[in-house]
């Protein structure tokens, strides 16, 4: 990218003005990321798709040896019954249990507020004839979450993704998650207990993501999977949607932070780090109108970073999809982050609610200095599983709404079917399908059936 100043020669990030003549190449290079569409992996997940829709709970149990390194005799070794899931809820520290509680807590409070306001009771209404339209609204039966496991352990994704689910009305969550060499996290199966998590199988991978969209002799097929996986878990969901439904495909964690220079730039160095400390695919921009207060934020990136244990990734992170963009003022600043559309936006200003009016497109909006996304990720109430991918132009956060299906409904009266027969008839012919013309037809109380005699073929 264009060099404005010594910032690129001093640290990672690069340095972006959004006056140079090539300003939206820059950011188009910024901002390209391809999800991996590895033939390899495509390949193995197929194969294990297949194989565990036909072999079911035998070939679930292989892979658990092959790639946990968990060999079980039966699926019944790898269910932890519900009392062990309130027995690891037990024994976290006072302090522990009250904060995983209060994010709990709070992330009921917001979905059932959700769940009030998207008007989850349906509707309907009478026409004057006497014909009854509307919708109803119903949970799904049952659903399976994918919480990551491994190298790192998320009870935030269990509270994400299984209270929502809860509050929609949903019979049945089931929840997957490996556990390498056997290996539990207890605030994980805390945060289960706490969520009203109904089964928990201690698998991962492709494997548990077919046993969920297929079923086994074990584990029972469910209507949609949700939760963030990796690249095999991606691709899996990917091929099972159509037999299941997903929530999405998640790509690496985004922050933008748009700011007019009035916080302190340690907040903004660090709210960077943030979601580059996820992993090297991360992408961390910020966005301001004061040349200045950017060579502050870089030299506190410089300062702090030293200190981070995992300097080395977020190093990586900034180095290949991090940026500082200079702009003319805070309204254009306004539509490179609609552009960007990312899945974290601080709106970090003096009367942030001025510029949120001209946002558009984000996954979560965090207003003013003191909303760091970290609170969002953790316990402000709001879902943390969001689109990225500049997919936030078009999708929406995990909600109550992801765990409901919508049925129309129709009592036509036989004042109705008058006035509406007549009109379902003459566009049935016009396409040709005189089954549908005669069906309505039959429901006239006066009929003359002189549309009989056109062809067979639709007419225009």
């Amino acid at each position: 990218l264009h060099v404005r100043s010594r910032r690129q020669r001093q640290m990672c990030i690069r340095d972006s003005d959004s006056t140079d003549p090539d300003f939206k190449a820059q950011l188009a290079d910024v901002l390209a990321f391809e999800a991996s569409e590895d033939e390899a992996i495509d390949r193995s997940v197929q194969r294990i798709l297949e194989d565990v829709k036909v072999r079911g709970d035998v070939a679930v149990l292989e892979y658990t040896k092959q790639f946990d390194h968990v060999d079980a005799a039966s699926m019944q070794v790898l269910e932890i019954k519900s009392d062990a899931l309130q027995a690891a809820l037990a024994q976290l520290s006072p302090v522990r249990r009250a904060a995983l509680q209060t994010a709990a807590d709070r992330v009921r409070v917001y979905h059932e507020r959700q769940k009030a306001e998207i008007g989850s009771d349906g509707f309907s209404y009478t026409e004057a004839d006497g014909t009854i339209l509307g919708q109803k609204v119903t949970p799904l039966d049952r659903v399976g979450i994918y919480v990551p496991g491994g190298k790192a352990a998320y009870p935030s994704s269990v509270l994400m993704n299984a209270i929502p689910a809860k509050v929609a009305g949903v019979q049945e969550v089931i929840m997957v998650v490996p556990t390498p060499n056997g290996v539990k996290n207890e605030l994980v199966l805390a945060a289960a207990a706490m969520s009203g998590v109904d089964r928990v199988f201690t698998i991962g991978g492709a494997q548990a993501v077919a046993a969920l969209a297929y079923g086994t002799a074990t584990i029972p097929q469910v209507d949609k999977i949700v939760g963030p996986g990796n690249a095999y878990v991606a691709a899996a969901k990917r091929r099972v949607f159509g037999t299941v439904g997903i929530d999405m495909i998640a790509g690496p964690s985004e922050i933008l932070v748009v700011c007019d220079g009035t916080t302190d730039p340690d907040w903004i160095a660090m709210d960077l780090f943030s979601q580059a400390e996820h992993d090297e695919l991360a992408q961390s921009i910020l966005v301001c109108p004061d040349a200045a207060y950017l060579d502050a934020v870089a030299a506190s990136v410089n300062r702090q970073l030293a200190d981070m244990p995992r300097k080395e990734v977020i190093t990586t992170s900034l180095t290949n999809r991090g940026a500082m963009i200079k702009v003319r003022d805070m309204d254009e600043a306004c539509e490179i982050a609609n552009m960007i559309a990312a899945e974290h936006l601080e709106i970090s200003t003096e009367n942030p609610q001025q510029w949120a009016d001209k946002i558009r497109h984000a996954g979560a909006m965090f207003l003013g200095r003191f909303s760091s996304e970290s609170l969002g990720d953790y316990c402000a109430g709001p879902n943390h599983v969001l689109p990225t991918s500049r997919t936030a132009r078009f999708s929406s956060p995990l909600g109550v709404y992801d765990f409901q299906k919508r049925s129309s409904m129709l009592q036509v009266s036989e004042g109705g079917a008058q006035t509406l027969g007549k009109v379902a008839a003459e566009l049935a012919y016009g396409e040709g399908l005189q089954a549908h013309a005669r069906s309505a037809e039959y429901r006239l109380k006066s009929v003359s059936y002189t549309h009989l005699t056109l062809p067979t073929t639709p007419y225009v």
